[in-house]
């Protein structure tokens, strides 16, 4: 459920971030459009960024991918030598 609604805050952040370079090239002299599209994606991008933090921290989602997986064989890398 987690990863459908991070999913759609990504489309509405590319959606918004269309509608603002739509209103800059239609409105070349009135830029209060484009100002306010890119105010709602900062708005939407920062809601993103605290709901992954939320979900991070509560444990809903988890770290995967090489970053971790380097941390992991660190981790074991340090056990072995300890043993």
């Amino acid at each position: 459920m987690i990863k459908i609604l991070i999913i759609l805050v990504f489309i509405t952040i590319i959606i918004s971030l269309g509608m603002a370079l739509f209103q800059l090239i239609k409105n070349k002299n009135s830029s209060k459009k484009t100002v306010n599209a890119l105010t709602y994606r900062i708005a939407i991008s920062l809601t993103l960024f605290i709901l992954l933090s939320i979900a991070f921290m509560s444990g809903v989602i988890k770290p995967t991918g090489i970053g971790m997986q380097m941390h992991l064989q660190q981790q074991a890398e340090a056990q072995n030598k300890t043993q």
